[in-house]
């Protein structure tokens, strides 16, 4: 909680479909803030060629006001969290630089509004830093989300129950949890095996596509392995039990992609290392120009300018690292 996280307690299913609405709502985030920033992303492509059709001041903060504050407005919470943590991270660079530049565009508009001229605004510089990342947040999740719906089909193809042979060669359907190494399961044709063994009666052929991604069925003969979770053909199998529970293949399995979701990958450790540094280290950078061109100049609003300057770059950069990180 005081690195500015919380813990809820859902069941699967809830959580799931809190992660669909919240993947749609950050998708039509994107698509709203898209939409929003078009005209200013034209209006600057046009001011480029040399033309001088370009939008009117007040229609230019009526588009990138609600991308800064209300789009916007997870990097000022994440960034407030991270200062109140005491760490430096890629939001809170993103907040300060995107404020920057809509802070700077709207002193000018308001002093061009007073005094008169037509001034340089920068709304398009901070409402397209927002939606990039914006959209390449929702990349991220969207991976993530993938992931996790890989995960939950892995686990579905575990039967829950086996038809175990006792001692005087009677059947019983049991939970799989309840079989023991050693023990016989006994599978018809069409079932999807429930352990990991070894086959000492009958012989058929098995679907193993769910692991090994062979489309063609898998003779099996006396003393073949079996894995859990594949599909018998149209043979009866009696299988000698050799591993249950979370040491069996397909447990395995979902373990390692379950710890490879939750891990970071080297390359993510480094960016999360660099940012530590990085923001500071840019703060300190925006801090020195503001002051030398003030100092140099004597004028604030060119002082300004190259410390929005400077963040603004180190968003785009901060970007393109996190792109790469994805």
């Amino acid at each position: 909680t005081k690195a500015g996280y919380g813990v809820t307690t859902k069941p699967a299913e809830l959580a799931e479909e809190s992660q669909d609405q919240n993947s749609r709502r950050a998708l039509i985030h994107v698509g709203i803030s898209a939409v929003l920033t078009l005209p200013l992303f034209a209006g600057m492509l046009l001011h480029l060629a040399g033309s001088s059709a370009m939008l009117p001041g007040w229609a230019e903060l009526a588009l990138a006001t609600p991308v800064q504050f209300w789009l916007g407005f997870r990097f000022y919470r994440t960034g407030w969290k991270a200062v109140r943590a005491g760490v430096g991270n890629m939001e809170l660079l993103v907040a300060l630089g995107t404020s920057a530049a809509y802070g700077l565009s709207l002193y000018l508009l308001i002093q061009a509004w007073v005094v008169g001229g037509r001034p340089s605004l920068y709304f398009d510089a901070s409402a397209m830093v927002i939606t990039l990342i914006l959209f390449g947040k929702w990349l991220e999740a969207r991976a993530k989300r993938q992931t996790g719906a890989a995960l939950r089909a892995l686990q579905e193809l575990r039967p829950e129950r086996a038809r175990r042979r006792n001692a005087d060669g009677t059947e019983r359907d049991v939970p799989v949890a309840s079989v023991a190494v050693g023990d016989l399961v006994v599978i018809r044709p069409g079932e999807r095996i429930p352990v990991d063994g070894i086959v000492i009666e009958g012989s058929s052929a098995t679907d193993d596509s769910m692991l090994t991604g062979e489309s063609l069925p898998v003779p099996k003969f006396l003393g073949d392995q079996v894995i859990g979770g594949a599909i018998n053909g149209d043979g009866v199998l009696v299988v000698e039990t050799r591993v249950v529970g979370a040491e069996s293949t397909l447990a395995r399995v979902v373990r390692l992609v379950e710890n490879a979701q939750a891990a970071k990958a080297p390359i993510q450790k480094t960016v999360d290392r660099v940012a530590a540094v990085f923001v500071p280290v840019v703060l300190g950078m925006a801090a020195l120009t503001f002051l030398g061109w003030w100092l140099a100049g004597g004028h604030v609003a060119p002082a300004i300018l190259s410390a929005v300057a400077v963040l603004v770059i180190a968003c785009q950069i901060g970007r393109a690292s996190c792109r790469e990180r994805v």
